[in-house]
């Protein structure tokens, strides 16, 4: 674990760096004086591939970035929903970790849970109040 931890580290303060209002804005000017010497360079071929080039490796580079992150946010967020039910009486337990189950077992309880929330729907509608646990 730890040869990676140097990786996440700079994901994390690289996709918060390129997160920023001035980043954005020094892209644009970047783009802007692309633009502004196109003329100087009559338009050419490489002056299009300077741009093409320099935002594919860009985009290539923060994919891997952003998606690190993302993973790392999604792992915390799938940890704390899981203590929730873990620390909640009543919560089913069987719902801790879903993320990893198979495709069809996720959808059984996603199915049930589509059922429990359209009954009750149906009971609100009818002026039953929707709190409490479905379960008895």
């Amino acid at each position: 674990m730890r040869n990676t931890d140097w990786y996440s580290r700079f994901a994390k303060r690289a996709a918060h760096f390129c997160g920023r209002p001035r980043v954005f804005v020094v892209a644009v000017a970047v783009i802007a004086v692309w633009v502004v010497t196109g003329p100087l360079f009559g338009f050419s071929d490489p002056w299009q591939l300077v741009i093409n080039t320099g935002t594919t490796i860009v985009t290539f580079l923060m994919v891997f970035l952003i998606q690190n992150t993302q993973n790392r946010d999604t792992e915390a967020i799938q940890v704390k929903l899981d203590e929730l039910i873990r620390a909640t009486k009543g919560a089913h337990n069987a719902l801790l970790d879903l993320e990893e189950l198979e495709e069809g077992t996720l959808d059984a309880f996603k199915a049930k849970y589509e059922a429990l929330a359209s009954a009750a729907r149906a009971e609100l509608n009818r002026g039953v109040q929707d709190t409490g646990t479905p379960e008895p």
